[in-house]
């Protein structure tokens, strides 16, 4: 582990709008620099899963959301200086355009406002795909809308060639403050295939070390790495020491991990192990049942309905969980993990995939997207996550509704949306088990991971 330390570069890599290349420069820095020797760690902004992936692939280290909604000021920080204080080199990707937040009247929620809360400068993309010297003034723009921000320089993607780059870096002298450190030329051999929800994952799409070795390459080519690091401020912060976990007896705690479910904040994995729960990966795709001595499940999202006909194959696994969720084992599940429970998933043509039927509730996959957006949630029972009345925040984005359901399952969420309005009733509790499409930062309430713990605990010891 590299030495702990309170002086870092640090650079957040944003947009002028969705698309850009964000990901693309991101993933190019870490490799470049983590190349050199260079110990590099990635954040994202936003409650994207994705994206933290490839990030982690690039860096040899985990990437973590930072999120202007989900979390206060005073955690993100927390999240930033923890992750930071063992690198060498901070890079954080945007979200959306530079300053696209919540509404269009401030800056909260922008990639611009984690900018300004973690002191760092900005580097902007821009497809100059076609455009000239106008992306000169559209520079100027994003450099002037707020002059509290440090824009750092911009780098141009999509160039056609060098006369298409000396003419943009022409231009870009009349813009005073802001260098241009390159241009990277169009390409596909460094596209991420999409899907549905946003890009594949990395379980799905590895980036080989081929491919890495190659992004590292054309950026150390086109862009200008020794100017940009030299033109990064030194950060200086004051991290202090992590606060000790309660001295309390640890629990297994099993976390299902494959192709179909591999969304997780890894804040919420930390949060679980700081209030004593050991991580067990599992596969409800390749292993026969649950691994032994657990004391609570965790089933994060992911693509369930991709590998339906494989979960629905594994009778032994689904078998086994049943049962262990009629012990009262607790199960605590999120969107994939939701759908995994479900008795089937009913594909887009028609066919029916039985699930593990813990809760008596079907699910159908539609063309076109379901819910997306901030949630904050509201506990309207007793949960598994805490008593009635405690609050925490997340983010909801799927393609398939339940399409059945019995009366008997309970429903113990109120979910607001971030712009408010009337609540709905949500979350889904059958004995010792909730589920929700709702994936819940537990850094926006950690006392919702020290309830998990302590109900695995509790059966665990009975």
């Amino acid at each position: 582990m590299a030495q702990i330390s309170n002086l870092i570069k640090g650079v957040v890599v944003a947009g002028t709008h969705s698309g850009v290349g964000k990901t693309t420069l991101t993933l190019g820095l870490l490799a470049a620099w983590r190349r050199q020797g260079i110990v590099v760690q990635p954040f994202k902004v936003g409650p994207d899963f994705i994206d933290p992936g490839h990030h982690a692939q690039a860096a040899g280290r985990f990437s973590h959301n930072l999120d202007g909604w989900m979390l206060s000021v005073e955690e993100n920080r927390r999240i930033f200086q923890r992750y930071a204080k063992t690198a060498e080199m901070v890079i954080v990707e945007g979200v959306m355009g530079l300053f696209d937040g919540f509404d269009g009247k401030s800056e909260a929620g922008s990639t611009a406002q984690m900018a300004k809360w973690l002191g760092l400068p900005v580097l902007l993309v821009v497809d100059a795909r076609a455009m000239a010297r106008s992306a000169a003034a559209l520079v100027h723009g994003f450099a002037s809308f707020d002059p509290a921000l440090n824009l750092v320089g911009v780098v141009f993607n999509q160039v056609a060639g060098p006369a298409h780059l000396a003419y943009l870096t022409e231009a870009m002298e009349q813009v005073p403050g802001v260098r241009c450190f390159g241009g990277l030329p169009r390409t596909d051999d460094y596209t991420i295939p999409e899907r549905h929800l946003g890009l594949t994952t990395a379980d799905d799409h590895p980036l080989t070390s081929d491919w890495l070795d190659g992004l590292a390459d054309l950026i150390t080519h086109h862009l200008d790495l020794e100017a940009l690091w030299r033109n990064l401020p030194t950060v200086l912060f004051n991290p202090g020491p992590d606060a000790s976990p309660p001295a309390v007896p640890r629990i297994r705690l099993g976390i299902a991990w494959d192709q179909a479910f591999s969304f997780y904040y890894p804040e919420n994995l930390e949060w679980l192990r700081y209030f004593g729960a050991d991580l067990v990966e599992f596969s409800p795709l390749a292993e026969p049942r649950l691994p032994s001595g657990l004391s609570g499940l965790y089933l994060g999202g992911g693509y369930p309905e991709l590998q339906a006909r494989r979960l629905a194959a594994n009778s032994s696994f689904k078998e086994d969980l049943k049962a262990k969720a009629l012990t009262g084992l607790p199960i605590y599940a999120e969107c994939g993990g939701l759908m995994y429970l479900s008795e089937e998933i009913k594909d887009l043509s028609g066919e029916c995939h039985a699930m593990a039927g813990v809760l008596p509730l079907k699910v159908r996959m539609l063309p076109r997207l379901k819910a997306l957006g901030y949630r904050v949630v509201t506990l309207a029972a007793d949960t598994l996550l805490g008593s009635a009345g405690a609050t925490l925040r997340g983010h909801e984005f799927h393609y398939s509704e339940i399409s059945s359901e019995t009366a008997s399952l309970g429903r113990v969420y109120k979910v607001g949306s971030r712009r408010g309005g009337e609540s709905q009733t949500e979350g889904y509790a059958c004995g010792n088990v909730l589920a929700s499409y709702v994936h819940l930062h537990f850094g926006s309430n950690p006392a919702a991971a020290q309830a998990l713990v302590t109900a695995c605990r509790r059966y665990g010891e009975a």
